[in-house]
């Protein structure tokens, strides 16, 4: 169960790797329809969740577009490149990648001292930022500083203020969306349905007081963000 998150990020980074790996060999072209999740599931031997993850990941990045009621097409990589970034973004991505990292380190021990220690009223807290983030998601308006809000509370339910301290010396730039407003995972419901059901798992994980889990599935948030904003570096 404690590994689960980061099981599941490492399959979807497998299947990610062998999927662009064809597109950019040209086993797979411009045009070309992916094989459905039942398909895909069954050829590298994972579940849906993680073909999801997998798909969410290579759309965000460009490779592969959905087309409603037909099915996922590979895309043209270096037009959604160019078409996404702005120069200032493009000299963001090292950044956001550092920061990435320092939160993984620093938002898994958040979690999972939250998980023992938090009271009932910062569960309600870090509960009420989730559902305005999700009731957000619902109404098509703008979700960082509702996503800001919801780690906010958990570093507040570590009653540990050095964790408050660093969270909000960052603001809510540490979510990294916020610094690439022309990226279409910035306002695309289906990615910021998978960020908020990242959420869930963290928020379920302190709720059990399960500090090992919650740890884990802040990993696992972190680096499903790290391996977007890597694909975004290597496509520049």
């Amino acid at each position: 169960m404690t590994t689960l998150g980061g099981g599941r990020q490492r399959l979807a980074q497998q299947v990610i790797d062998q999927l662009r790996g064809q597109i950019e060999t040209g086993k797979l072209r411009v045009g070309d329809q992916l094989p459905t999740e039942p398909q895909l599931e069954a050829t590298f031997g994972v579940s849906r969740t993680v073909v999801r993850e997998a798909i969410a990941d290579l759309r965000s990045a460009g490779f592969v577009k959905p087309i409603q009621g037909k099915g996922v097409f590979v895309a043209d990589p270096k037009a959604h490149s160019v078409l996404s970034l702005t120069p200032v973004e493009i000299k963001s991505i090292p950044e956001t990648l550092e920061l990435l990292e320092f939160r993984m380190a620093a938002e898994g021990e958040a979690a999972a001292i939250a998980a023992y220690r938090r009271t009932a009223e910062q569960e309600a807290a870090i509960r009420e930022a989730n559902r305005r983030m999700a009731n957000l998601i619902e109404t098509g308006q703008q979700t960082v500083e509702a996503d800001y809000a919801f780690h906010m509370a958990i570093a507040a339910a570590t009653n540990n203020r050095f964790y408050v301290d660093v969270l909000r010396h960052f603001g809510p730039r540490a979510i990294p969306r916020g610094q690439f407003p022309t990226l279409p995972e910035a306002n695309d419901r289906d990615y910021l349905q998978k960020v908020y059901a990242e959420h869930v798992e963290i928020l379920s994980a302190i709720a059990d007081q399960d500090p090992e889990r919650a740890r884990q599935a802040m990993r696992a948030h972190m680096l499903a963000s790290q391996r977007r904003y890597r694909m975004l570096a290597e496509q520049q």
